[in-house]
């Protein structure tokens, strides 16, 4: 019997002409897309022409927001307030959803980015404010990690919830994805990223950097636009 997943990926990410070639060119081979809404990376620029092209090719659009961080890209954890975070994850939201409108389009999906993903996955008041921010902004569905805080926030607010695994990043025996700090995180081969999308796809299993096979119960696999080879 044949299996099927969803692909998704992180866009907008990429400054310049180039950025937006490849953005163009991923979008011609995933279901949905997430877009930097500001937080970490992207503009208005940026948005409106991954936007653009998301919806000319019939890809399902989503929110890609994160901590207020460029100078990181979004991948290290800030301390800010419950109402803080609120408030800055929906000033990028919104920013996106006006955009998206502009085309006759709506926001399909949520997606946290980076750093605030990888807390939600663990944190309850960070995994419910992002959940919170997901209802306000009228977002049918949020995407992030199997078996979280983040998922078990979005079933007990009724919000529909697409569980998540990466073709290009290595994982823990607990489920968890390794630590970019630790050498191996990012699966730099398309080789290795093929086989690990595959062994998900197929089995809904994955290989942990350690050498065991451990569950991953994921309907969707994240291919990140800004790891070289990710086309």
């Amino acid at each position: 019997m044949s299996k099927t997943i969803c692909l998704n990926a992180d866009i907008g990410e990429l400054p310049g002409i180039n950025g937006r070639a490849l953005d163009r060119a991923i979008l011609d081979v995933v279901t949905r897309c997430n877009i930097a809404s500001g937080g970490h990376a992207g503009d208005q620029e940026s948005m409106t022409a991954t936007v653009k092209a998301a919806y000319a090719r019939g890809v399902l659009i989503g929110a890609h927001p994160s901590y207020p961080d460029r100078e990181d890209f979004g991948r290290k954890p800030m301390s800010m307030s419950r109402e803080a975070l609120t408030s800055t994850l929906l000033q990028q939201v919104r920013a996106l959803a006006a955009i998206t409108r502009e085309r006759g389009a709506s926001l399909s999906h949520l997606k946290p980015h980076g750093a605030l993903y990888n807390i939600a996955a663990r944190d309850d008041g960070i995994s419910r404010a992002i959940v919170d921010v997901t209802i306000q902004s009228r977002i049918p569905l949020l995407i992030g990690p199997p078996n979280s805080c983040l998922s078990s926030a979005a079933r007990e607010a009724c919000l529909d919830y697409l569980a998540e695994g990466f073709a290009d990043r290595a994982y823990e025996v607990t489920g968890d994805l390794t630590p970019r700090t630790v050498h191996g995180a990012v699966l730099e081969t398309d080789a290795e990223r093929i086989r690990q999308a595959v062994q998900i796809a197929s089995t809904r299993q994955v290989t942990a950097r350690t050498g065991e096979t451990i569950d991953l119960p994921v309907r969707t696999i994240c291919i990140h636009g800004d790891t070289p080879g990710a086309l």
